[in-house]
């Protein structure tokens, strides 16, 4: 590891030599320290999370899937629902009207709006049509991401 030590070859009392063997304790120390790094890291990563998740049932066949109700934001602020254009004054009128129209059953408040914005969009013009629903009682909405 560090020296030979002792005689054998030519040479003066004092002349060590070469020592071509590898030097382990670097290596050794290394391996130590990410063993204990493991041995800390993994059972924090096999902490589970307990989910009470309804089963994956596919619709009947033939049956006609509902289109969800989406929200559009554009750059500029221009606001879509559906197709239609509208505003934040008329978006809450608006977006009853078209969840009525799609399920009369259920009060247009406890159904999902889905909003998608595009890239470009001002964070103050998305935050606007949030907060004009969760003022009007809009509580269940979605965001849709996008991945490029």
């Amino acid at each position: 590891m560090g020296s030979k030590v002792g005689g054998g070859g030519g040479g003066s009392k004092f002349d060590l030599g070469q020592n071509s063997d590898m030097n382990v304790t670097p290596f050794v120390d290394v391996m130590l320290v990410l063993l204990i790094i493991f041995m800390v890291s993994i059972p924090a990563a096999t902490v589970s999370i307990k989910l009470d998740l309804p089963p994956a049932i596919p619709p009947p066949p033939g049956t006609k899937v509902k289109e969800p109700i989406l929200i559009n934001i554009q750059r500029g602020g221009v606001v879509f629902i559906g197709e239609a254009p509208t505003n934040l004054d008329s978006i809450t009128r608006d977006l009853s009207d078209a969840l009525t129209k799609d399920d009369p059953t259920l009060p247009p408040t406890e159904q999902r709006v889905y909003i998608r914005a595009d890239r470009d969009v001002r964070y103050a013009d998305f935050m606007a049509v949030m907060n004009t629903l969760q003022g009007n009682g809009f509580y269940q909405v979605a965001l849709i991401n996008e991945e490029l």
